[in-house]
This record gives C-alpha cells, sequence and structure tokens, in this order.
C-alpha cells in the first residue's frame, strides 16, 4: 500500500500551486474521486489484517478531511484573486458626476385640466365633482332624456352587469347632483373623465369633459356668450380668437348651441350650450319661473390638442414617453 504521508504531501504542494478553480478541481479527483488515490487506500482496507483495518481506515479518513480543507481554503484564495481582478479592472471614478435621478411632469391633458380649473375660478366659479359610474337616472333621465328618447342614442356608453349602472358619457351628473344638494346662486364648473363607445383619430372611449353651469335669477344667453368667449380667449392668450354660436338641439338645454372657434381659417367646433331646460330645473326642486341659467360643455382632450399642435387624440393615452416627455 502507498504511503499515506507522501500522497498527502504530494496532494497538498499540488493545491497550493493552482491558481485556475476548474484546475484545482480535477486535482481534487486525482486524489478524492472514485478512481483517487485516498479512495484506493479505502478500497484496500479489506487486504489489511483485521487489527490493522481501524487504525488505518482512521489515518485515510483523516488525510481525506485535511486535503478537503486544504481544497476549501484555496477554493477561496482563487475566488479573492478573482474579485480583485475584477474590481482592478472595473474601477469606479468616484470624481465623476452622478447622472441624477429623470424628473416626472404632468400630462398635457393634466395641465389643460388645471389652467382651465384657474381660468374658470377667477370667474367665480367652483369646481364640483361626482362618481364615474352612474345610475341611469343621473346620466340621462334628470337630464330631460327619459327612456327611449332618440338623443339617448347619441351617448352609446358602457353599461355594468346589474343593468342599472353605466359608465357616465358626460359630466352633467355632477350639476344635478350639485343642484339637488345646494340653492341658487348656483356657479359651477365639473371637469372629469368621461365613456361613450367611440374610438378614431379624434376620439377615445376614454375622455375628458368640463361643464359649467350658472343658475341665478337674471342669468341670460348673453352671460353665456360673455363668459365663454372670455375664457377661450383667455385660454389661447389671442385676442383676435374669434367664436360664434350656432343654433343646435340638446334635450337639457333650449335654446341650445353648437360652440365655433376660429383662429382665421375655417372654424372648429369646440362643445356645446344652451339655456338650462325648465324640466331639468323642475326635477331637482329649482322654481323654473323665478330661476334660469345657462350650462355648456367643452372637450379639454381637443383644447390640448390645439393648444400644443396635437394632431391625434390617441398618443395622449398611449403612455409613450418620448412623446409625453416633450411637456416636462
Amino acid at each position: 500500500m502507498h504511503d499515506l504521508d507522501a500522497i498527502v504531501n504530494e496532494a497538498l504542494a499540488l493545491f497550493s500551486g493552482i491558481d485556475n478553480a476548474d484546475q484545482l478541481e480535477q486535482a481534487k479527483a486525482r486524489y478524492l474521486g472514485r478512481a483517487g488515490a485516498l479512495t484506493e487506500l479505502l478500497k484496500g482496507l479489506g487486504k489489511l489484517p483485521p487489527p490493522e483495518r481501524p487504525a488505518m481506515g482512521s489515518r485515510i479518513n483523516a488525510a481525506k478531511t485535511q486535503l478537503e480543507l486544504a481544497l476549501q481554503e484555496q477554493r477561496e484564495k482563487i475566488q479573492a484573486r478573482m474579485l480583485d481582478a475584477k474590481l482592478a479592472e472595473e474601477t469606479l471614478d468616484v470624481t465623476l458626476p452622478g447622472r441624477g435621478l429623470g424628473l416626472g411632469g404632468l400630462h398635457p391633458v393634466t395641465r389643460t385640466m388645471e389652467r382651465i380649473e384657474a381660468l374658470f375660478r377667477s370667474l367665480g366659479f367652483a369646481v364640483a365633482d361626482g362618481p364615474e359610474i352612474e345610475t341611469d337616472y343621473y346620466n340621462f333621465t334628470a337630464l330631460n332624456q327619459p327612456e327611449n328618447h332618440p338623443a339617448r342614442s347619441m351617448h352609446d356608453t358602457f353599461y355594468l352587469d346589474d343593468g342599472k349602472h353605466l359608465l357616465r358619457t358626460h359630466t352633467s351628473p355632477i350639476q344635478i347632483r350639485y343642484m339637488e344638494q345646494h340653492r341658487p346662486p348656483i356657479k359651477i364648473i365639473a371637469p372629469g373623465r368621461v365613456y361613450r363607445v367611440d374610438s378614431d383619430a379624434t376620439h377615445s372611449p376614454m375622455f375628458h369633459q368640463v361643464e359649467g353651469l350658472w343658475i341665478d335669477e337674471h342669468i341670460t344667453f348673453a352671460d353665456l356668450k360673455g363668459v365663454l368667449i372670455d375664457f377661450l380667449k383667455r385660454f389661447f392668450e389671442r385676442e383676435d380668437l374669434g367664436v360664434r354660436f350656432r343654433p343646435s338641439f340638446f334635450p337639457f338645454t333650449e335654446p341650445s348651441a353648437e360652440i365655433d372657434m376660429s383662429f382665421g381659417a375655417g372654424w372648429l367646433e369646440m362643445g356645446g350650450a344652451g339655456m338650462v331646460h325648465p324640466n331639468v330645473l323642475r326635477n331637482v326642486a329649482i322654481d323654473s319661473e323665478r330661476y334660469q341659467g345657462f350650462a355648456f360643455g367643452l372637450g379639454p382632450d381637443r383644447l390640448t390638442m390645439l393648444r400644443y399642435g396635437v394632431n391625434d387624440l390617441r398618443l395622449f393615452f398611449e403612455n409613450d414617453l418620448r412623446f409625453l416627455k416633450q411637456f416636462n
């Protein structure tokens, strides 16, 4: 049987001179593998006289433990050298300026909504809010659109499974809820998200709307024109802005008008308006013989497109940072 001490000394000398992890594992197999030197000694214990076997077995196991500890120590040295080399190769220059953090910004439609609210507040309007999931009553019936009214077809929307609730098609329900809880004079705008089944370059199933309402004893159509013309000129910061009112029909106003705007070359439809229909006032227990007022609706998304020169509404909702970063 080979001299155990000679095998151990040979293995220790070999391990200490290896600086490659793969080569070290190959050297381990030479001594501790299935056909390794120590393994062969263990297999040969059966050839020794029985009295000598325990002592020799104990010596071989001690030698095995010694070599495994030497292997682990050499592995750690190799890993440490590899880490030092990597750190030397990837030295960090602490004098370089930091990259900093990216700065966020308001969405262009949010910017427009805040601008609209600020301008109307300067005219004495309060800002009202309400739920986006509405009942049929507040979205249609209270606004002088009873069941089967033809005007409902213009407001095709998304209904919930219970058949009683829907995603509001305009922010007019906010006006109804507000009038139920407040008595005239009432002077509010109602901004928010609304929903209709419509989608193309200038429409989206979800879009924004801002509606206005002014109810008092002596409000006239002239007040309506004055408020909207002043708002549009201040919003676009142009005194040469053209604004016209075309006769139209809405079930909740009478008389009604479409609002058009011009920068000098053609007209663009901006929204609808009119004097609040007496039936709407009666539905919220306001005396229509004593009080009257006007209501209007504008599209903040379209105002945003015009203000920033955007020609496709869908860009506002695609979350493309290349587009949105332009407004930061």
